[in-house]
């Protein structure tokens, strides 16, 4: 049996499970949209926010704000006073994770948004970097 270096490295790698999938773990949520009348209805806030690791008031209120109309979170729904398109709604949402998810520095999606005194700074558990958000 041979024990240098190489035979050692090349047995430990055939012996290591492949990846399977795309090598990316966070999957941007799909929104789930339905026009009432002159409303829009964010179906699934609740599990997009969740899978963002977010509160869903604050990514309403981006979406609000981004759309120019009022908007309000009701039993884990989002009911924005205007019609909206789900792409255009789905863009937003984008924008939101551009903006507030992802880590400035490294690009992972490891984050958590700290409120200190009147300032929201994202700060990234991947590799420790902090940055101030913009305000919503």
């Amino acid at each position: 049996m041979d024990f240098s270096y190489e035979s050692l490295l090349k047995s430990a790698m055939e012996k290591v499970p492949k990846r399977e999938g795309s090598g990316k773990r966070f999957k941007v949520p799909q929104v789930v949209v339905e026009a009432q009348g002159a409303k829009t209805v964010i179906k699934n806030m609740a599990e997009v926010a969740s899978g963002l690791r977010r509160e869903p008031e604050q990514v309403g209120r981006f979406i609000a704000k981004e759309m120019a109309a009022p908007g309000s979170i009701q039993n884990g729904t989002f009911v924005l006073q205007a019609k909206a398109s789900k792409e255009m709604l789905q863009r937003k949402l984008e924008d939101y994770i551009k903006n507030f998810v992802y880590c400035r520095v490294c690009g992972e999606p490891d984050t958590k948004l700290e409120k200190d005194d009147r300032i929201v700074f994202i700060r990234c558990e991947a590799c420790g970097a902090r940055s101030a958000a913009k305000p919503v």
